[in-house]
């Protein structure tokens, strides 16, 4: 499962790049999004945004503990996605990772998203 949380807002962002995330439900800062599997469709459009975002692979707990904190149902199905606090402790926005949490994080995607649960 891949994890993708918008970091940046919307200001300075290209068309391209701001239908991309229209299109992966990543509307407003620090939403979050959560792909079981991805294709490789989608892992282009992850590729495309990467400035904007910070993505990872999840663990199981921490999907469990994304969904009973933020999960929200409507109609009796659960939201395709999650809002989110800003980063507890801060965090550097405008560096990719591993200075900052732009990009790729990999398994530390855990840690930024229990930063801001």
């Amino acid at each position: 499962m891949i994890c993708i949380i918008r970091i940046r807002g919307q200001i300075g962002i290209e068309k391209g790049a701001k239908e991309t995330m229209h299109r992966l439900r990543i509307r407003k800062k620090y939403s979050c999004v959560v792909i079981k599997d991805p294709t490789l469709i989608e892992m282009g459009m992850i590729e495309k945004i990467k400035n904007f975002i910070a993505w990872g692979e999840i663990s199981e707990a921490d999907y469990k503990k994304l969904v009973d904190a933020r999960g929200i149902k409507v109609e009796g199905k659960l939201k395709p996605f999650f809002r989110l606090h800003p980063p507890r402790g801060g965090a550097k926005t405008r560096l990719h990772y591993p200075r900052g949490i732009l990009g790729d994080n990999g398994k530390d995607i855990n840690k930024l998203l229990e930063k801001m649960l």
